[in-house]
Formats: C-alpha cells, sequence, structure tokens
C-alpha cells in the first residue's frame, strides 16, 4: 500500500461510504475504519424499534460494499485518537494506523442536555442495539402487565417519546400504530387501550425546521392518532419509574425514549481539536481541519458554516455530499489542482408520522403532506438502502404491513425479570444471568 497515497477514513456511516467509494477507482489506497463491521441505515432504526424491521434489514456488511475493490480494505477497529505530529490513527488494543490523508466520518452519539438520570435511565435510539434494546422492552412492558395487570396503574404502558424533532415524531407516529393496531390482537386479556403515547417537546411546536403548515399537520395527525403531544415541556429529570417536567409535574413511565437531539461522537473530544455547537470540530471552508490541511471532518462530526451565519444541521444528505466533496479535495491535493469551497445543496426534508402520513417540504417551496409525502418518503428510503436484498426485504415488509396491520418481529431476544427493571441495560444484564446472549440477526450496533 506504500505505493500510493494513503488515505484513512473513520467512520463507515453515510459521509465515510461515500468518500470511500468516490475513491475506490481512484490512484490511492483507502482503509476504513469503523468499530462495527457493517453500516446502519439510521432513518429506519425508528422502525426496528418498533417491530416493523428486522435489524438485519437496515445493516448492511461493510466488507459487503467493497468486495470488488481491492484498492479499499476495511479495519474493525475503536479509534481513540489522532497523533497529528507523526501522522498516525490511534486505535484501541492495535497498531497505530499511518495515513497520508485522513477523513473523520465518526458521525454523533447522544446529547443527554445534562439532565439528570437520562443517560442511566432513558433509551436513546442511535444504534441498532439501541433500537433492539428499545423492541425488547417495550414488548417486555406489554408482557408484565398481562402478567400483573396492577402494573398498568403504575404506569408500565405509558410510553414516553422526548423529543419533537422528525425522530421523536416518527417514533411516536410508529408506536401508536404498533399498540392499536397490532398488540390490542396481540394480548386478548389486557386491556391495551389503557396505553399512553406521550410525546414531550421543549419548543412550543413540533418538527420546528419545518413550516408552520407541515407541523400543525404532524400535531393533528399525531394527536387524531391517540398520541398525547405535550409541547412547550422540558424534561428536568428521568428516574426509573418516573420523569420529571419543567413544570413539576411528573409522568410515570418505563419507558423514555430519548429523541432530543445529538452532539458530536465522543472521538470529538479527544482530537484536541477547536470544538464548535454540541462538540462538533470546526473545519474550513473546504471542510479540512484548519492546522491540518490533509485531515478532514464531515458529517454530524463537523462544524460547518451554512453560509447564513448558522451551522448545517446533522443530517444524512449533509454527510454525503460532505463525504463526496473531501474525497474530492484529496484527488485535486495529489493532483496538484486547487481546492474548492464546499457548497450544500438542499435537497428537501422529510418526516413521516405512519400510515398515509408524512410531510415533506422539497426544493422550490414545494410542500407535501399526506398520502403523496408518505409516498415519496418509502420511495426515497428504498433508493438510498443500502443492497437489493434489504431493499426487497424491506419492501416486502411494508406492502405486509400495508395489506395485513401485521408487524414483523416481535421478538424480545434478551428476556426481563417480571414485572421488569427499567434500566437500559437490564436485559443485558439479564442475559448474562440466564446464559449467553442468542446471536440472532438483531445483534449488533450502531455507528461510531
Amino acid at each position: 500500500m506504500a505505493d500510493h497515497p494513503h488515505v484513512v477514513i473513520v467512520g463507515a456511516g453515510f459521509g465515510g461510504l461515500t468518500a470511500a467509494k468516490r475513491l475506490e477507482r481512484a490512484d490511492v489506497d483507502v482503509t476504513l475504519v469503523d468499530r462495527h463491521n457493517y453500516h446502519s441505515f439510521q432513518p429506519l432504526l425508528y422502525q426496528v424499534a418498533t417491530a416493523g424491521l428486522n435489524a438485519a434489514d437496515v445493516g448492511y456488511a461493510v466488507r459487503g460494499v467493497f468486495r470488488r475493490q481491492h484498492r479499499v480494505r476495511f479495519l474493525k477497529a475503536q479509534v481513540t485518537g489522532v497523533d497529528w505530529a507523526a501522522g498516525h490513527l490511534l486505535l484501541r488494543d492495535e497498531p497505530p494506523l499511518d495515513f497520508d490523508h485522513l477523513i473523520l466520518a465518526a458521525g454523533s452519539s447522544t446529547n443527554w442536555f445534562g439532565v439528570p438520570g437520562a443517560a442511566e435511565f432513558a433509551f436513546p435510539l442511535y444504534g441498532l442495539e439501541d433500537a433492539v434494546r428499545v423492541r425488547n422492552h417495550l414488548l417486555s412492558l406489554f408482557e408484565a402487565a398481562d402478567a400483573l395487570p396492577g402494573l398498568v396503574d403504575d404506569g408500565v404502558l405509558n410510553l414516553v417519546v422526548v423529543g419533537g424533532g422528525p425522530t421523536g415524531v416518527e417514533v411516536a407516529g410508529a408506536m401508536a400504530e404498533l399498540v392499536d393496531k397490532v398488540l390490542r390482537q396481540d394480548f386478548h386479556d389486557l386491556d391495551v387501550r389503557r396505553a399512553r403515547i406521550i410525546l414531550v417537546e421543549q419548543a412550543p411546536q413540533l418538527l420546528t425546521p419545518f413550516s408552520e403548515r407541515s407541523r400543525r399537520y404532524a400535531r393533528e395527525t399525531l394527536e387524531a392518532r391517540g398520541v398525547e403531544v405535550r409541547l412547550g415541556r422540558a424534561v428536568t429529570s428521568v428516574a426509573s419509574d418516573h420523569l420529571t417536567l419543567d413544570d413539576g409535574s411528573t409522568l410515570r413511565t418505563r419507558l423514555v425514549l430519548w429523541a432530543a437531539g445529538v452532539r458530536a461522537s465522543g472521538l470529538a473530544d479527544h482530537l484536541a481539536l477547536p470544538q464548535g455547537r454540541g462538540g462538533r470540530v470546526v473545519v474550513g471552508p473546504d471542510l479540512s481541519i484548519p492546522g491540518h490541511p490533509d485531515a478532514y471532518a464531515i458529517g454530524d462530526l463537523a462544524d460547518i458554516d451554512d453560509g447564513r451565519g448558522g451551522r448545517l444541521p446533522q443530517l444524512a444528505q449533509v454527510a454525503i455530499q460532505g463525504g463526496a466533496h473531501a474525497a474530492e479535495q484529496i484527488l485535486a491535493t495529489i493532483g496538484r489542482r486547487p481546492r474548492t469551497s464546499f457548497r450544500y445543496l438542499d435537497k428537501g426534508t422529510m418526516a413521516t408520522i405512519g400510515r398515509r402520513a408524512a410531510v415533506a417540504e422539497l426544493p422550490g417551496g414545494i410542500k407535501l403532506t399526506g398520502g403523496v409525502a408518505w409516498l415519496a418518503w418509502l420511495g426515497l428510503h428504498l433508493v438510498y438502502l443500502l443492497g437489493v436484498r434489504n431493499r426487497m426485504s424491506v419492501f416486502v415488509n411494508w406492502a405486509w404491513n400495508y395489506l395485513t396491520w401485521d408487524r414483523g418481529p416481535r421478538l424480545i431476544l434478551r428476556p426481563e425479570v417480571l414485572p421488569h427493571s427499567p434500566h437500559p441495560i437490564s436485559d443485558g444484564a439479564m442475559a448474562s444471568r440466564n446464559g449467553p446472549v442468542p446471536l440472532a440477526d438483531d445483534a449488533g450496533g450502531g455507528p461510531l
């Protein structure tokens, strides 16, 4: 590999994969590093969490992406930092990795905003492991209530989603469909109608980046489907059996799903680099890191100027376009051509609420709601999903659900003690006491 410039890419998310694909046929050697051996299609994780899809449907082996590209090497390892002077990527329990050019695409992690108890008792939804853990716990709560009906009075069927952005809205809508259309049929002796889905948002509206029309449609649709929407309320603490709001009120619950926001991956805190809002790495106009012209930060990890005094959002399209741009700048440097500034092309934003209900805001001022927006959302996500098998499996699952209202893998892979333990990692702890964790298709984790 020493005969060609060596490009190291950290992270196999949208940005990292895009950069690697752009470089796969160039006269460079590429090493793609991620602590997991698969790419997670994050926009569909909520469907894994609500028993709509299998985890294998939204994950794809990284080695499979580049099986025919021998210039691209994949290394499953955990990055701990960078030795900038020596040009080494530091890895846990492995020798350092030399690089000539570096692309940091390590993504983001859950932002708990310093809320007491949130990290201990709330459930994030960022990786495949998170999604499976939420599904395990959600279904375990209904099993517990079926076995011990008195638990319903203690809030065991109160499902709270914190955060009214696209993820929170999508999760709340999917939970409402799962409870009303599926679990009511599964649990014959349990009054599933007593279950509550509560969406808490600090802002005075849902879907803040969207137009007022889309916000209003999202709220009215969720409420029509049985979701309780509480706006203008912030969570001040989370405990094992309740959460507290800023007005002093409490909600009894054993499931708090945290969709309130993300921050840069924890790797950003160990790079000795200037950081912006949310821990994101400060970058220049061409996405290179100031002081390190051969290193780039992209996607959720990067603090990118939007040209209007703000910062670009942490969206998949920003990562995809940033990955392509960083790869082009490396090729320009190698070819002794001038670099160019990054220009983000806004292709619009979408959020689905459930069957035949979504919002989409596209370039040119086009705003869609309802069934048309929902079909557009379905089609777009199928296009961007990796792997023909994955696309076919997801399409079949969606078609089956649409025709029958049935859901797929309502499986509890890591049983919890009844009535249950509410701690997010309790399922893993129970599995270690009861024997090895089953290595099913849902085993795995999220991106860096």
